[in-house]
């Protein structure tokens, strides 16, 4: 009787309940710092902050929105401008010839971005969401919910 014996379960039940532990407590830890980075508004440095000019420069945001008729007018000879006209929408603007990213990334609804660059690749995930001039004209719309793309030809090939 008074014989004790460690028992190999026993310990081997501890070990995996102390993994345990420290997994959630990691995933806890994890997850608080994303929630509070995404909380904070901190903006995501591969996407320039609105009224930024991209690395080539060619994209500025409108600073005020005008009406879709003054709008279409006053961009006559800009060679792009997107309008978010429906819920919010990822949206990727590539300069075709040297690759350069001007946008990537989520536009608000009401924003507005001019592009004085060409030749231009351009997708929208929600192409619906948005209104779409290229040298002024507006393009036809596309459907709620589906993909969007746009090719921008460079001013000379416009004519």
């Amino acid at each position: 009787m008074g014989r004790h014996r460690s028992d190999p379960r026993g310990l081997a039940r501890i070990l995996i309940a102390a993994v345990a532990v420290v997994a959630a407590l990691a995933l806890l830890i994890v997850g608080g710092m994303a929630l509070v980075n995404a909380v904070s508004g901190e903006p995501d440095k591969s996407v320039p902050p609105s009224g930024v000019p991209g690395p080539s420069g060619g994209a500025s945001p409108s600073a005020t929105p005008s009406s879709p008729p003054a709008a279409a007018a006053a961009s006559a000879g800009v060679p792009l401008v997107i309008r978010v006209t429906g819920p919010a929408t990822t949206v990727y603007v590539k300069v075709s010839t040297n690759g350069d990213v001007l946008t990537h990334g989520v536009l608000a609804t009401g924003e507005t971005r001019k592009y004085e660059e060409s030749p231009l690749s351009v997708v929208a995930t929600n192409g619906g969401s948005l209104e779409v001039l290229i040298y002024g004209k507006r393009q036809p719309p596309v459907a709620a919910g589906t993909r969007g793309q746009w090719y921008v030809k460079a001013q000379n090939q416009q004519r």
